[in-house]
């Protein structure tokens, strides 16, 4: 479908920019958990850090989307890598796709046993087989409903936040004392910062850089990259903050801004729960459709049978555990995804040097 070049927005921009970062495990809390939380106070500095990532690479995804006249991620990734390490940077999307989609199994299960008391099992397969007939059936109406998801889930966050903090200001003392004896998913928080970036851009850069193609003005590109980067890091405060005013107890839960919600009353536990289930679907749903998307054609036989297989071996994988499945698949897939931000840069500044007779100047 063509998408008018007019209607491309700074606000837009920046609403899908937010939306392809905040998925399930950003919602959880699980991802800022491992990746800030356990850092302490240095938690901090490694947001800002990742905010400032998360503005800059946005806006070269974009700027190099348009530059190109890119209708993939492939063609930004090529020019950037080069043909062969192209094609590896491309591998390591498609293997997180279905990472992706085994982390939401498995974060659904967390959320049916922590928050329902339900069997693990259950919620695994009930996300799965949800999943595989959205897929099989048609998604566009799971796409739109993104759209409605993320705002909500964002106001959640920010209001869960406030609660929190009003009524248990953040203990320092504490803070370092639970820091100090935590075992981060990445050693240093410099790193930790990078690394999150990376592997969330490794999934959002299929999504900006299509988009990039068809926005006309390069300063929609700059302030879209500037206002989605602050959102994100916003966002990420606002759970952080939440996290270390609970600490330690957040430790021991899978899904731990649910029983932060827990905490301020029953009717915010169902509700977060809720929307947080409708993220991991939509989620789940945009990982297994573009993987196996990326391996057959939609009306092709094996695309069934690929879907089915596909999710069995998500279910299978997804009960390791969804604090387990964020400890070491995100930072293997953002350590990978380093390749990328690299090629990505190497890309933006020999496209501003040498500009490829790919790009075309749009009137």
């Amino acid at each position: 479908m063509k998408i008018a070049v007019q209607n491309i927005t700074t606000f837009k921009v920046a609403a899908v920019y937010i939306g392809t970062v905040v998925g399930a495990g950003f919602a959880t809390g699980q991802e800022v958990l491992q990746f800030f939380s356990f850092f302490g106070l240095t938690g901090f500095i490694a947001l800002l850090l990742a905010t400032t990532l998360f503005v800059f690479f946005g806006m070269i995804i974009l700027e190099l989307g348009r530059r190109l006249g890119a209708d993939s991620h492939r063609e930004i990734i090529q020019y950037a890598a080069g043909p062969w390490l192209g094609k590896v940077i491309d591998g390591i999307i498609t293997f997180f796709l279905f990472g992706a989609l085994t982390a939401m199994a498995a974060g659904a299960g967390a959320i049916f046993t922590e928050q329902f008391g339900l069997p693990h099992l259950m919620g695994s397969l009930v996300l799965v087989v949800a999943t595989l007939i959205t897929v099989l059936i048609g998604i566009s109406g799971v796409i739109s409903a993104i759209s409605y998801v993320v705002p909500v889930l964002l106001l959640a966050v920010f209001g869960i936040a406030w609660a929190t903090l009003t009524a248990t200001p953040l203990d320092m003392g504490e803070v370092n004392r639970w820091a100090g004896a935590s075992r981060p998913a990445v050693p240093f928080w410099f790193l930790s910062a990078v690394v999150y970036v990376s592997y969330n851009l490794v999934l959002g850069v299929a999504v900006l850089a299509p988009m990039g193609k068809h926005i006309r003005d390069a300063k929609v590109i700059r302030k879209g990259a500037l206002y989605g980067g602050i959102g994100l890091g916003l966002g990420a405060l606002a759970i952080n903050l939440t996290l270390l005013a609970n600490v330690p107890q957040v430790s021991g839960f899978e899904v731990p801004m649910v029983f932060i919600a827990a905490g301020i009353s029953p009717l915010v536990q169902v509700v977060y729960s809720i929307v947080l289930l409708a993220e991991v679907y939509t989620t789940a749903v945009g990982s297994l459709y573009g993987f196996v998307e990326r391996i057959t054609d939609q009306g092709k036989p094996m695309f069934l049978w690929l879907v089915i297989g596909t999710g069995a071996a998500a279910f299978a994988a997804g009960q390791l555990g969804f604090s387990t499945l964020v400890r070491v698949l995100y930072p293997a897939v953002g350590y990978a995804g380093l390749l990328m931000l690299g090629g990505l840069f190497y890309g933006y500044v020999k496209e501003r040097m040498v500009p490829s007779p790919a790009f075309k100047p749009r009137e």
